[in-house]
Formats: C-alpha cells, sequence, structure tokens
C-alpha cells in the first residue's frame, strides 16, 4: 500500500467567482480550463488541467482564502510569470527559495496562496515532456487545510 502521487489539488472559492478564476488560472497562469463533469457542474466551480497539472476550485459557502496553505506550482521562466502577475495587479513576493530553487508568492483572485518554484538548472525531461523519473524536483504535498469543504 502506498501513495502514488497527487491526483489534483482543490483549492476554495466564493460563490460566483468562476470568472475571476479564469482570468487568473488560465489567463494569467496559463492552465487551460476543462469542463466538469455533468453530474459535479450544478455545484458550481471550475477546473483547470494541462496533462497531470490539474487544479480544481471549488465553491464554499463559508469561504475564507488559504493565507499559509497553498500550492507550488513547477514554472518555467519565472520572471515572466513574475512581470505577468505584476501587470495583472496580483501581488508578487519574493521569497528565500529552498536550495536549487528561485520562487515567488502571489494570490489567486480570491486571497488564495499560490506559490511559483523554478530550479535554477532545468531538470532533464522524458519523451512526454514530463519531468524525467528520479529528477529533484519541489516536494508535492497537499496540506490538510489545503482540501476545503464544499463542492469537488
Amino acid at each position: 500500500m502506498k501513495i502514488l502521487a497527487i491526483e489534483h489539488i482543490q483549492l476554495a472559492m466564493p460563490a460566483g467567482g468562476e470568472k475571476p478564476a479564469r482570468d487568473f488560472y488560465q489567463g494569467i497562469l496559463g492552465v487551460p480550463e476543462r469542463p466538469k463533469p455533468v453530474h459535479l457542474a450544478g455545484r458550481g466551480g471550475v477546473w483547470f488541467e494541462d496533462g497531470d497539472l490539474k487544479i480544481h476550485l471549488g465553491v464554499d459557502k463559508d469561504f475564507h482564502a488559504a493565507r499559509r496553505a497553498h500550492p507550488a506550482l513547477l514554472v518555467e521562466d519565472l520572471p515572466a510569470f513574475s512581470a505577468r502577475l505584476k501587470a495583472a495587479g496580483h501581488p508578487v513576493i519574493d521569497d528565500e527559495p529552498p536550495p536549487g530553487y528561485r520562487r515567488i508568492y502571489t494570490e489567486d483572485p480570491f486571497g488564495n496562496r499560490i506559490e511559483l518554484i523554478e530550479p535554477l538548472c532545468s531538470p532533464p525531461l522524458d519523451g512526454a515532456g514530463s519531468i524525467a523519473a528520479g529528477s529533484p524536483t519541489p516536494p508535492t504535498r497537499v496540506p490538510p487545510d489545503a482540501r476545503r469543504s464544499g463542492s469537488r
């Protein structure tokens, strides 16, 4: 018995926040929207997916932004992301990174903390464009309070 990977991360958002979510996650971060399954669409929220990267936003009627718990998104060209975020009016906070990386923090339109992290040297990719097995990458963990009540 073992955990194999994170299948997706879910962040909370307030009701009616689908447009700002699309503007941020698809428009600024570049993660395409994936339609929610019909049986889940009525709950509100929006899903963004690109291969193994899956970020789901679910409506939480008692929404409170996750200001400490956060996903760390492995990126390419961190300075370009930083400039794009600043141009769109999102905060960009530099922070001391773990060895071998550089990183920033920002917030989505709802105040959820988002980390963008980039290796100082590019990890090797496999034939599908994914990070090759055994390559060093930042740890992938989902803190318990990143999982909010509400829809999936």
